[in-house]
């Protein structure tokens, strides 16, 4: 007997949006995404409120083909955009003195922007994973994070938070290729400063 396997492919389904459970089911972790990203627990707050808000005006466009929670954070991460935006422009604020290249380049590797021999970081102490001293370790992280210049933490944050790419931090706030370089490292510089002055 034979079974006949029918070759039509399922649709996937698409994903249902529940705007009344928004608040329950997404709040906390929007908020922890905001405030990691922008360091002000009041203007995170807002921006969840006019992500939510945002969504609501614009909930005919959900295709469900992400989930409830990946769309609102897209919504999301475009206002912390925004902020960076803002908080980065005006005059002189988006140019760095190319001289200070040559500074970097003593401690980075020209060819592929690691730190170079000479400089690297001496180890911290957390190599045995301890999470109370890795949760110390990124409170102290935070703090130094804070003292980064607006479009310094900017760039470091799109880069190494969200993992986007040169070209659209480039684009978004509006700084050229040979500034971004310059204040990725110069980030670094000021980040391994700070850690090493701060971590016991």
């Amino acid at each position: 007997m034979s079974i006949h396997k029918s070759t039509e492919t399922p649709q996937a389904e698409a994903i249902a949006i529940d705007p009344h459970h928004w608040v329950e089911n997404h709040a906390d972790y929007l908020y922890k995404y905001a405030v990691t990203r922008i360091n002000d627990e009041e203007l995170a707050r807002d921006l969840v409120q006019e992500t939510f808000l945002a969504a609501l005006e614009r909930i005919d466009k959900f295709e469900g083909r992400s989930s409830e929670r990946t769309w609102l954070t897209s919504i999301l991460k475009n206002k912390v955009i925004d902020v960076y935006r803002k908080k980065s422009s005006g005059p002189g604020k988006n140019t760095i003195d190319l001289n200070t290249v040559q500074q970097d380049q003593d401690f980075f590797d020209a060819n592929d922007g690691h730190w170079s021999k000479a400089h690297q970081p001496r180890a911290f102490g957390i190599e045995d994973k301890d999470p109370l001293m890795n949760k110390e370790l990124n409170a102290i992280l935070k703090r130094c994070m804070e003292k980064l210049p607006a479009l310094w933490l900017s760039v470091f944050t799109m880069k190494h938070m969200d993992d986007e790419s040169t070209d659209l931090i480039c684009a978004e706030l509006k700084v050229t290729p040979s500034n971004f370089w310059v204040i990725i490292h110069r980030a670094k510089l000021n980040l391994r400063a700070c850690l090493q002055k701060n971590w016991i």
